[in-house]
């Protein structure tokens, strides 16, 4: 994320997302690629996976706050959410990503501006009405498609990556409260830390282009290695 100033908090919980999200993706294609028994869906896994993820999305709502242009970057990452998805579809078919990670992402980006208009009790309240309707909604099942992004889905839906903006906004909104609290004012933050580890800050600055190609490597190693034994 473009920002005036670094902060090696934020460098760190998404470097920690990062190495999380790698770890689990590894796994996953170590069971669906190499035929390997691991439960990626364990409680274990589960966790590390959607631990990444709700860091991810926490850090993108506070970042925003601290960006130069948050809808500028907000519309990159949606089409590179929409270049996935053609992707996916050319390789996954019926389980390519609708609307994943990098979609929820930029979506969230763009709407930062409306929702840091709006005051500090009003979006807490939305926080908690974003997660009770993400529940709500996700018992719902219709036959179109089209609501996909709110959180309804349709018969047989499938897909490798779906985050959509209800409930997952509500983390979104946690993240502006962090930053309106304890950023955008610098004297009203917690505590400072300097990060003086170059790897951290690497995977903080680059984990845009990490996640774009993670999964590329991952596979390319996996079936590399199965070919050669």
């Amino acid at each position: 994320m473009t920002s005036v100033q670094r902060y090696g908090e934020i460098d760190v919980l998404r470097a920690l997302a990062i190495i999380l999200m790698v770890l689990f993706h590894f796994v996953y294609d170590l069971r669906e690629f190499a035929a390997i028994n691991i439960n990626y869906e364990s409680p274990l896994w589960f966790v590390i996976g959607k631990a990444s993820a709700l860091i991810f999305i926490f850090i993108s709502g506070l970042a925003s706050g601290l960006s130069r242009s948050p809808v500028r970057r907000g519309l990159i990452v949606f089409l590179l959410g929409m270049v996935v998805s053609v992707v996916t579809y050319l390789a996954l078919a019926d389980m390519y990503v609708r609307f994943g990670i990098l979609h929820f992402l930029g979506v969230a980006m763009i709407l930062f501006p409306l929702l840091n208009t709006l005051s500090s009790p009003l979006l807490l309240i939305l926080s908690g009405l974003a997660a009770l309707l993400g529940f709500l909604l996700n018992k719902i099942v219709l036959r179109t498609s089209l609501l996909i992004p709110f959180g309804v889905i349709y018969k047989n839906f499938s897909t490798v990556d779906y985050y959509p903006l209800f409930p997952y906004i509500s983390v979104t909104i946690l993240g502006i409260l962090a930053y309106r609290h304890y950023y955008a004012r610098r004297d009203k933050r917690l505590f400072k830390l300097e990060v003086r580890s170059k790897s951290i800050r690497w995977l903080s600055r680059h984990s845009l282009a990490i996640y774009l190609v993670h999964q590329p490597i991952l596979l390319l190693i996996i079936l590399g290695v199965r070919f050669l034994k």
